[in-house]
């Protein structure tokens, strides 16, 4: 069994409560507020002026966020920034939704996790390998490109979706045009919308 210094021992179980801590403060959908963390941590509204009446917007849920709350967090705060910009009206441009997927590998009672360096065939390659306490095995490696994970009940497999909608809107003053279906009345929309807007406590 490998030796670990008592530095070494210290840094693993504090990433180890990071990481506990991270799952907790996400076991809730995200709320509306400006976005804040980088990645896949990435969560809130963000928005950027293009031209005079153009701009991006983009709203990012964590890993409880279904695709229907993003994409009404969203529409709320294209209306809310065409409202607060002097404007009455908002027209898609482009609008989609992005998908993003992880997979978390979770070593049994007393392994420790982490990223690593492998090789083979030849040549080497950047990427997640493990290096963790199995069940009645002892310590040992897991790399996601070889090898069943499931050969070893030990590890936990868990994957985590999280969904990021994204839209280009064009500003106008006065009624919205009639004839076009990607054209909204903001007042009207944050007047329907407001009462399922949760934001932060």
């Amino acid at each position: 069994m490998p030796k670990f210094s008592p530095t070494f021992r210290r840094s693993a179980i504090v990433a180890a409560l990071a990481a506990s801590t991270l799952l907790t403060a996400c076991a809730t959908e995200s709320t509306y507020r400006p976005a804040v963390g980088r990645g896949f941590e990435r969560s809130g509204y963000s928005d950027r002026q293009i031209e005079d009446n153009r701009f991006q917007v983009s709203f990012s849920g964590n890993s409880y966020t279904s695709r229907d709350t993003v994409e009404k967090y969203l529409l709320f705060r294209a209306a809310e920034l065409t409202v607060q910009r002097g404007y009455d009206y908002f027209v898609f441009a482009d609008r989609n939704v992005d998908k993003s997927t992880r997979t978390y590998t979770t070593p049994g009672v007393g392994g420790f996790g982490g990223f690593g360096y492998g090789g083979g065939f030849g040549g080497g390659y950047w990427g997640p390998s493990w290096r963790y306490r199995g069940r009645g095995f002892g310590w040992r490696s897991w790399d996601p490109y070889f090898g069943d994970p499931f050969f070893d009940r030990g590890v936990d497999i868990n994957t985590i979706d999280k969904y990021e909608a994204n839209a280009e809107i064009v500003v106008g003053k006065g009624p919205k045009p009639k004839d076009n279906i990607r054209a909204f009345d903001a007042r009207e929309v944050l007047r329907n919308l407001g009462p399922s807007i949760v934001t932060p406590k």
